[in-house]
């Protein structure tokens, strides 16, 4: 968080329709590889995506992939965690390295697309101020254009607040990211390429990701809105400076109750727009864009801002469909150059999109009922979003948030109460130092049905806290009443803090200020996945009231539970696998923490737990499957004898919620209706284009003894006969077979049901291949159910 004045460095739906260990962008892109392109130079580790998974996180409007799964002649980095090094900070912490004429990554079009955001890193030059260098971008084999990449708004160094000489100690924050179009829409099996023809301005280009997404047309004027352009005289070539000429419109339209609009153009705006009551629009965030630095007074820059509540706030505001992207290239915590500001009440930000500013949003109270939503928030120098002081009843919703210099989503209720404010359905990742969603203090909190990844140092993914400046229960701001997060999904989350070494949970609390007492904090419905250090943390002073029920813990690179302070918490259904102590709790505090449990729980209790005085090197999972050991002994290792901390036999449907992967499908009869648990929605393969396949990702190797194939029950499904082969494999590249290609039979009178009884071989992938069908011209199967016997 980035308090102004200067302040503390800070550091829809069920679980099962939820991921698991989803590879929802990667599930195209496990091996992207095209013909007559060679493959990476080294096969990248598979590791879950967090964009895209099923009733969580933002909707997004793009299809991501991983460029460490796409054709290229580069080479891969990564995985790493350790903070400082590139691939930490890139997502699934692997990317791909271009230092020479004529590398490339190649991605493939999954869906038709007319525009692409790509997230990359260039080195820093010696000065620090950074490089300015190009890509050459091609179409299918062909140039299209030259797209411009810098390094010049990453690479900082030493401690908080930073700076930008690299004599200095600890660089971070490397990425950045840029947009073009590409001018025409491109259809799916287009191949895109970013490809290096020089290295005399950069001598390396690494590349993490891509966005590929359909943007609309311009939206036009409202009727009977004020233009900034035809009515005020700004300037949408972005040579004068528009300030005051929008400032003018936003006046106006204030006066007479009008909209103002933001026709397609770039807007130089060297310091604030303060609104209220009127609504800002623009032609959409990839046409109308405010950008803009003064170029003299550094501490003013492009920003949209409600009057502050000493000058009694702002209220009845709307920003919509427009872009702020700045020019902040360091921290200053005095300085006030946010792309959004001040205090807002009864309004709403609504399709904004932030990138190199400060913060997305600082928001001072006291102020009552903001809500952002459908945003993006990229490349922040702090904050993404922070809810200071007296802010209540406010949301942050549908919103995409990476890349930030600080907490990802943070409330912060310094000396004034927070009260009722949600964070929901939004994807964070990669905040570069601190959490990436975090309330201090604050009561009646909701954070629910969010995706948090990719933690880079001195934070967790979710943290609950009385920390920093005027969190206390003197003032009322304090946490109490009731804290709600809900159908969260955290993946490596929690990481390495370079102040206390032993590293920061996936899930944290603290009690700095003062012990969180008579609170009721309940986490439920949740995943943490593939944690970097613990998945449960308590630390500094104490946490009452904690309550957890329905969580899954797969992979945690040190314990399940890490206790440093005392407490009382519950368990129920808290099952964790895949830790890599074989105790999984680390306790020195003894009695002082007390645990009620529940039933369902496995996999996370000792007794007694681990109170040891050296901290355990992590051990990285990468998605559940141990990569390094996991303890003495190793649950997914079939010859490694029983012993007591070994998790449990798994039982149930091994594939229900898995991810899932097709070579095709016809109309709406995807391949994830095979796995959903519902036997009267189907997948269906293209027709007439026989061999076809389905290939679930069960997550780690397991023991498949059988598995039960079904089709729909209803009486009009006539009875048929389908040829299947069954394979598996434990790195989705080399494929045994399991259950050679025969006639299942699948008859209404008898449930539409058969079984097919395997020998038990251990597969993490497990596809099924058709070839035959005498019922369709095409695979059909509406359930594929795992089972261990």
């Amino acid at each position: 968080m980035t308090p102004p004045p200067a302040g503390p460095r800070l550091l829809r739906r069920s679980l099962s329709a939820s991921l698991s260990l989803a590879l929802a962008a990667a599930g195209t892109a496990a091996a992207v590889v095209l013909a007559g392109a060679p493959p990476a130079q080294a096969a990248a580790v598979t590791a879950p995506s967090p964009v895209g998974i099923s009733g969580r996180g933002a909707t997004v409007p793009f299809k991501e992939q991983e460029a460490e799964y796409a054709a290229t002649n580069g080479s891969l980095i990564g995985p790493d965690r350790l903070y400082g090094s590139l691939p930490s900070e890139a997502s699934g912490r692997q990317a791909v390295t271009l230092d020479s004429v004529g590398e490339y990554v190649e991605f493939t079009l999954t869906a038709p697309a007319n525009a692409m955001t790509f997230r990359y890193s260039l080195p820093d030059n010696a000065a620090g101020t950074g490089r300015d260098a190009s890509l050459d971008l091609r179409v299918n084999g062909s140039s299209l254009k030259s797209v411009p990449v810098t390094s010049k708004y990453g690479w900082y160094y030493g401690g908080y607040p930073f700076n930008n000489n690299p004599g200095d100690t600890d660089p971070h924050h490397f990425y950045d990211e840029t947009r073009t179009m590409f001018g025409s829409t491109l259809a799916a099996g287009t191949k895109i390429r970013l490809q290096v023809t020089s290295t005399a301005a950069s001598p390396s280009f690494t590349i993490d990701l891509a966005d590929f997404e359909q943007v609309g047309a311009p939206v036009g004027k409202p009727s009977g809105a004020l233009d900034v352009v035809s009515d005020f005289g700004a300037d949408p070539t972005g040579a004068a400076d528009s300030t005051a000429k929008i400032q003018a419109a936003v006046d106006a339209g204030r006066g007479q109750g009008k909209e103002v609009y933001i026709p397609q153009g770039t807007f130089k705006v060297q310091d604030h727009i303060v609104v209220d009551k009127v609504t800002l629009r623009g032609a959409g965030p990839w046409y109308s864009v405010l950008t803009g630095r003064h170029p003299t007074d550094r501490s003013k820059a492009v920003g949209v801002y409600g009057k502050y509540s000493a000058q009694g706030g702002s209220s009845n505001v709307t920003l919509k469909d427009f872009a702020i992207i700045g020019d902040i290239r360091e921290r200053v915590d005095n300085d006030q150059v946010n792309a959004i500001g001040g205090a807002m009440s009864n309004s709403v930000v609504d399709n904004v999109w932030m990138q190199h500013t400060k913060c997305g949003a600082w928001m001072d109270g006291p102020m009552d009922d903001f809500t952002i939503r459908n945003s993006r928030i990229l490349d922040q120098t702090a904050d993404g979003v922070n809810f200071h002081y007296g802010v209540t009843n406010s949301t942050v919703t549908n919103t995409f948030v990476r890349n930030t210099g600080d907490d990802g989503l943070a409330m912060w209720a310094e000396n004034v109460p927070n009260v009722k404010n949600k964070f929901t359905f939004n994807t964070v990742i990669l905040p570069i130092l601190a959490n990436n969603i975090v309330t201090y203090g604050g009561k009646d909190i909701t954070i629910s049905d969010n995706v948090m990844s990719d933690t880079v140092s001195n934070g967790g993914g979710l943290h609950i806290a009385n920390r920093y400046p005027g969190v206390n229960s003197g003032q009322g701001t304090a946490v109490s009443g009731t804290h709600t997060a809900a159908r969260n999904t955290l993946i490596r989350t929690g990481n390495n803090d370079f102040n206390w070494r032993f590293g920061v949970g996936a899930i944290w609390f603290s009690g700095l200020n003062e012990p969180i007492n008579g609170a009721t904090i309940n986490i439920t419905d949740s995943e943490i996945l593939d944690s970097s250090y613990a998945a449960i943390h308590l630390i500094e002073g104490a946490s009452n009231g904690l309550h957890f029920d329905n969580i899954k813990i797969d992979g945690a690179g040190t314990y399940a539970l890490q206790i440093q302070a005392p407490g009382t918490a519950s368990f129920n259904k808290v099952v964790a696998t895949h830790i890599a102590q074989s105790n999984p709790i680390h306790n020195c505090v003894g009695s002082g923490f007390q645990i009620t449990q529940g039933t369902g729980n496995s996999g996370w209790y000792a007794n007694p737990p681990a109170c040891t005085g050296v901290w355990p090197a992590p051990v990285w999972t990468n998605g559940g499957v141990p990569g390094g050991g996991g303890g003495p002994t190793d649950p997914t290792d079939p010859t490694d004898p029983p012993d007591p901390t070994d998790p449990p036999e798994e039982t149930g449907n091994l594939a229900q919620g898995r991810p899932v992967t097709e070579t095709g499908h016809a109309d709406v009869y995807g391949a994830g209706n095979a796995v959903d648990g519902n036997a009267d929605s189907y997948w269906e393969s293209r027709n007439n284009a026989f061999p076809q396949s389905v290939t679930v990702d069960l997550g780690a190797a397991k023991s498949v003894g059988r598995l039960v194939l079904k089709l729909p029950p209803a009486a009009a499904w006539a009875t048929r006969t389908q040829t299947i082969g069954v394979t598996g494999s434990t790195d989705n590249s080399a494929y045994n077979s399991l259950k050679a290609p025969a006639g299942y039979t699948f008859n209404p009178s008898s449930g539409n049901t058969a079984t097919v009884t395997l020998t038990g071989t251990p597969v993490r992938y497990l596809r099924l291949t058709f070839t035959a069908n005498t019922g369709w011209p095409a695979g059909q199967l509406s359930e594929l159910e795992a089972y261990t016997s």
